[in-house]
């Protein structure tokens, strides 16, 4: 197939800084503004717009290395494309920045793709849902202990959702005081889940583990650091029952995801679009976590995650992280809605949540 039938005609990169509605910080960082990499790709009369969460300097690899090997080529090559961007960051690193750049281009991809056939990305994918369920997700330890209260609270009473997430830092005591607040705040019906963000070591993250299940927690992502497979492992084998380990948002490329599941490091594992080189790479960390079996959850970005989550068959749930659900309904024209479902069968992979995000939204 010859490259100029529908040959890429600009590919234009852009960085966007955005103040957090209030300082934020976790169990091993601080922060007070988001960045975003927006892409723009043109070809014939469409043009795709993609997205990443990543640094400023992920503009330049756009546009000094990815849109040289993407200009002229066709744009319906996307397997094509995703592997020579990865051969042009060779030389700087693939992971990071790199692949945050990667994943914008290749979210644009897709979209100009979506665009040109005239169909939504929804039906590009092949969706095998009209739905998917969300958790509400904040809870940062720089808040007061109102606002943890208040922010929880209301994603279960004012969004609808069944399920939140908090961040917890490494003070066992304070971590375990946070989660009681929590617990009140949500009431005895909601799942709560904790995300210490690697922020602790083995023996700490175990400890708070079996004092947090008494608190109703079910889900402890990051207990250790992501990279610390046999320490996920050790928590995955002797956390209470009932708790499921949670890791993998760091995943820049598909090696990463085939180490954590052959460790078998997670009950479910996340993967972000935004970092993990895009739509393609998270199609890919989908399949992989189909074969081990386990479940799948995108990690924040839920514009973004939306279209291609309605295809994955394992997937458990999106995270509506605070910073992105905002901004992103700020920024772009479709923004994904919530609306409350109530299942006729619950299943293990719907538990959680019965909070969903309509189909018809995405990036």
């Amino acid at each position: 197939m010859p490259n100029a039938a529908l040959p890429i005609r600009a590919v234009t990169a852009r960085v966007y800084s955005i103040p957090t509605d209030a300082p934020e910080a976790d169990g091993t960082i601080e922060w007070d503004r988001t960045t975003l990499l927006v892409v723009w790709i043109s070809a014939a009369d469409g043009i795709g717009l993609g997205y990443s969460y990543a640094a400023a300097g992920a503009a330049s690899v756009v546009r000094d290395v990815l849109a040289p090997v993407l200009l002229g080529e066709h744009a319906f090559a996307i397997p094509g494309h995703w592997a020579a961007m990865v051969r042009a960051v060779r030389n700087i690193g693939w992971r990071g920045i790199a692949a945050g750049a990667i994943s914008a281009v290749d979210v644009a991809l897709w979209d100009l793709k979506a665009q040109l056939l005239g169909v939504s990305l929804l039906h590009l994918f092949g969706a095998c849902r009209a739905s998917v369920p969300i958790y509400g997700s904040g809870g940062f330890t720089s808040y007061p202990d109102d606002r943890l209260a208040d922010q929880l609270k209301g994603w279960i009473h004012e969004l609808g959702c069944r399920s939140v997430k908090m961040k917890i830092g490494i003070d066992a005591d304070r971590t375990l005081e946070r989660i009681s607040i929590a617990r009140a705040a949500v009431g005895p019906g909601a799942e709560l889940m904790i995300d210490a963000n690697g922020a602790l070591d083995r023996k700490r993250a175990l400890a708070v583990a079996e004092r947090a299940v008494d608190l109703g927690v079910t889900w402890f992502e990051e207990p250790v650091s992501s990279d610390d497979l046999d320490g996920l492992r050790m928590l995955r084998d002797r956390a209470p029952a009932g708790l499921e380990v949670a890791a993998g948002e760091y995943g820049y490329e598909p090696f990463y995801f085939r180490r954590m599941l052959d460790a078998q490091a997670v009950d479910v594992l996340q993967a972000d679009a935004t970092r993990c080189c895009g739509y393609t790479g998270f199609l890919t960390a989908a399949a992989l976590a189909e074969a081990a079996p386990v479940p799948l959850s995108a990690h924040t970005a839920p514009a973004l995650h939306l279209p291609v989550c309605c295809a994955v068959r394992g997937l458990r749930h999106i995270e509506w992280f605070h910073d992105h659900a905002r901004l992103e309904a700020m920024l772009f024209d479709g923004a994904p809605v919530r609306r409350a479902v109530r299942p006729r069968h619950r299943t293990h992979a719907d538990r959680a949540d019965q909070n969903r995000v309509h189909d018809r939204a995405g990036p």
